[in-house]
């Protein structure tokens, strides 16, 4: 049965429920943080000497006074209940990728039988919730469920409303009974803090004054497609795994790119219009949204913010998208490959270098080839990211990013960085002897004296290069759009971190020599550039050229798959590094990995099992149904024709569905890495062969006894 006429029915009928603004006038300005506890919202709750005790720890990094807690929580919960709170929660970040929360009342009873609203500094610093169903690696076993959460005070408590009130979200850390980290923000906390004590005193050789903190910023593009609910539903495999497992490609997809940058359509942009508003209130600095390439693909983006509150925003920009596009018979998908053959989505990570200041460290401003300091920061991204290639390929491996590395629109699995023809002449000078600059921005000439002359950037972009230079940041773009992006940003920081202490040392070495700083910086940068320069690339990332050249010229590592990414991390290099900047244990790097290679597994034999239970009753039923129509309908030949055709696919499919059937029930080993493994090699393949025979099926099945939402359906009708 055709649906279409019913969901376009109602697209037209969608309505918005009444927390919806009715003029966005002065929208930013009324909303923005509106539902944040910020630090001009404690100072005036707050005595002076509490608040310049909390602001000490945010701004100088010194230890929290517990002392003030009790303060602090009657401010807080005074102001929660205000904006119509009655329950809070400590809302964290489990090794699930996910966020997690248990919500307690602020209301406690009384001896006289009724109840006064109370939340203790106790209550505010530490909750309790039950470790032992979540992820951990072996760190706790099932009967160990004690875990702790603590306050985190550097990302400000926030209001989640719903439909019959509000909640107060406490951001905190999630550690087990015994102190090790069971979430993703304690070792971005701690890598944070890593960077800062690697960078303030290279900045201080360049002559930066005392005090002085260094944090990373980030900004986090987010990509994902909208589908009309009811399709949704429809299609098991959306609702189990995330992606399609079947699916012809329609006669048109996205060849013609009208759909990128093209104008959104009402309800979609009405549905954007609602999502940014709930951001705006939560503080979160969303400033771009637009069509992406593929039919049905959109991505929104804020602007740069302290990576630990960009990773805790946007675990909430994935929330509130899913949320939200139900309101308007919508469903956002954010896998990384929810539609074979069409534009994959990811999560663009902009990072970058910050004082306290607001100095970005990595600014070239007007005359890159005479600032040294960016110079010098520069060459120790390119260092960091040569010497730890793996680790960050490692950063962004699941089973869903798999299948968008290296496909439409997306970086190859093999790291390389791009600088633009600026940056890279200037560093090739400076190894030269030649120093100075060579290509420089100038204006861009239209042809016509309406259209103003354009400033022109001296170096182009490349959207095929997993980590590029884009003005003032580099641009990892191999993150997924499901992930959480604590970790990539967590090894960023510590690479770097690892980078700038080495060029920090040899550079202090030079100075007691008795050497000038910009000579010694220029000879620094020289010997670093040529050192690693093998992993700068402005060329098609995309090219079969590039994948020879990188592996068998340059040895770049080329970790194909996750799980050839994933064996790496506990390398001794790794553990060494981790361990070195007290971001992660020994233990609590093997735990990373044992649960990586758990959720790899465990993601595909979802989808195995999802595979052959929608080909044995949904697929193959309809083929045969439809065989009996044929063969009821005579001998014509046509009906012979056609009959033929389908009667030999519905073969292929059903000794497809055999051979997945007898991988599915194998267990592959003892261990998870090896399950992980037989995943890879075994049911992937044989949920390809299914999905091959079942698209041949979808291709010559009449319409009306196809059980499934096809491509044209999901991408096309809005």
């Amino acid at each position: 049965m055709n649906h279409d006429f019913d969901v376009i029915s109602a697209a037209r009928n969608w309505r918005t429920d009444a927390n919806q603004l009715s003029s966005p006038h002065d929208v930013v300005a009324d909303v923005y943080a509106s539902d944040v506890l910020t630090l001009e919202q404690l100072k005036t709750r707050l005595s002076k000497p509490v608040y310049k005790s909390l602001q000490a720890t945010l701004e100088r990094g010194a230890t929290l006074d517990p002392s003030i807690a009790d303060t602090v929580a009657l401010a807080m919960k005074t102001w929660a209940m205000e904006k119509g709170a009655t329950h809070y929660t400590h809302w964290f970040h489990p090794l699930t990728g996910a966020t997690a929360e248990k919500h307690d009342s602020f209301l406690s009873p009384t001896a006289e039988g009724s109840a006064i609203a109370s939340f203790s500094g106790k209550e505010l610093i530490q909750a309790e919730p039950d470790a032992s169903s979540f992820p951990s690696g072996g760190l706790r076993a099932t009967f160990e469920a004690r875990g702790y959460t603590a306050w985190d005070a550097s990302s400000p408590a926030f209001i989640m409303r719903h439909a019959n009130g509000a909640t107060l979200s406490i951001p905190t850390a999630f550690a087990s009974w015994t102190g090790e980290a069971l979430d993703t923000k304690t070792p971005l906390l701690r890598s944070v803090e890593a960077l800062n004590k690697a960078v303030t005193p290279a900045l201080t050789l360049f002559g930066a004054s005392e005090g002085t903190r260094v944090g990373s910023s980030l900004g986090a593009e987010q990509e994902y497609f909208l589908i009309a609910e009811e399709y949704f539903y429809r299609r098991p495999d959306l609702v189990m795994t995330g992606r399609t497992l079947f699916g012809a490609q329609p006669p048109r997809g996205q060849e013609l790119e009208d759909h990128y940058f093209g104008a959104i359509p009402d309800r979609v942009l009405s549905f954007m219009t609602d999502a940014e508003t709930q951001m705006y209130a939560l503080g979160i600095p969303v400033k771009t949204r637009h069509n992406e390439v593929a039919p049905g693909q959109f991505e929104i983006a804020p602007i740069y913010e302290d990576s630990n509150v960009a990773a805790d925003h946007q675990q909430l920009i994935m929330q509130i998208l899913r949320n939200t596009a139900r309101k308007y018979g919508l469903v956002a998908l954010l896998h990384e490959k929810p539609f074979a053959g069409v534009n994959g989505s990811g999560k663009h990570c902009n990072w970058s270098m910050a004082t306290n200041a607001g100095e970005n460290l990595l600014e070239p401003g007007d005359t890159p080839h005479e600032n040294m300091q960016f110079l010098f920061f520069c060459s120790a991204v390119i260092k960091a990211v040569d010497e730890h290639q793996d680790l960050l390929r490692i950063s962004v491996a699941s089973a869903s990013n798999d299948h968008r590395l290296g496909a439409n629109e997306a970086p190859p699995a093999i790291l390389s960085i791009f600088l633009g023809s600026e940056l890279t002449e200037i560093f090739d000078r400076l190894e030269s002897g030649q120093g100075g600059r060579g290509a420089e921005a100038g204006l861009l000439g239209l042809g016509t004296s309406i259209l103003p002359p354009l400033p022109r950037h001296a170096g182009d972009r490349n959207r095929t290069s997993p980590f590029a230079f884009t003005g003032n940041k580099f641009e990892f773009r191999a993150a997924g759009s499901s992930q959480s992006i604590s970790f990539p940003i967590t090894v960023l920081n510590i690479i770097v971190a690892d980078a700038v202490t080495a060029l920090t040392a040899e550079l202090k070495a030079k100075l007691d020599g008795g050497a000038d700083l910009n000579a010694a910086v220029a000879d620094l940068v020289k010997s670093t550039y040529s050192a690693h320069k093998r992993i700068v690339f402005n060329g098609d990332g995309y090219s079969e050229d590039w994948h020879q050249e990188a592996e068998h010229t340059r040895k770049l590592l080329n970790l194909r798959t996750s799980l050839d990414a994933i064996e790496h991390l506990s390398d001794d290099k790794n553990k060494a590094l981790f361990e070195k900047f007290g971001v992660l244990s020994g233990r609590e790097l093997a735990a990373r990995q044992e649960i990586m290679y758990d959720i790899y597994f465990k993601t595909v034999n979802i989808e195995g099992e999802t595979t052959e239970y929608m080909a044995r009753t949904m697929i193959l039923p309809a083929a045969v149904k439809y065989l009996g129509d044929l063969q009821a309908a005579g001998n014509s030949r046509a009906a012979k024709g056609v009959a033929g055709e389908v009667s030999a696919a519905a073969d292929e499919l059903y000794d497809a569905i055999q051979a997945l059937t007898t991988q599915n029930a194998a267990e592959g080993g003892e261990e998870v890495h090896e399950k992980a493994h037989h995943m890879r090699d075994h049911v992937l393949p044989a949920m390809l062969d299914v999905r091959k025979a079942a698209d041949k099926l979808e291709k010559v099945v009449a319409e009306q006894h196809w059980p499934l939402p096809t491509y044209r359906q999901m991408l096309f009708v809005k």
